[in-house]
């Protein structure tokens, strides 16, 4: 069964900008190349908090967790992070939260089982 993954990334204003060029220029097109299914992105400035926010598919919990682990361990990527660490003065995510989602059987037939 399809679950949902909801990530959401605390963000330092002050790196915005880069956060989101890391987001958009690197960390997509890596994510794409291991199978992960963006469903929809949104950015959220609420009581002086600004959060990236974006929902993941997966065809099942197994598969969720190995492509993370590959792709945590892609080297390209760690490069990425490193090289704009270097350029900005610190990384731009303060803080992850991550949770499961999972579809429950009285659900509206407009999302995907």
């Amino acid at each position: 069964m399809t679950i949902h993954q909801l990530r959401i990334y605390e963000i330092d204003p002050t790196k915005r900008v880069a956060f989101h060029a890391r987001f958009r220029d690197h960390a997509v097109r890596i994510m794409e190349s291991y199978g992960f299914r963006i469903v929809a992105m949104w950015e959220s400035d609420t009581d002086g908090r600004l959060e990236f926010i974006y929902l993941l598919e997966w065809p099942d919990q197994e598969t969720l967790e190995r492509q993370w682990k590959r792709f945590m361990a892609d080297e390209s990527w760690s490069r990425i992070k490193n090289e704009v660490r270097a350029a900005i003065g610190g990384e731009p995510v303060l803080n992850v939260t991550s949770r499961i989602l999972n579809i429950v059987d009285y659900r509206p037939n407009r999302m995907s089982s």
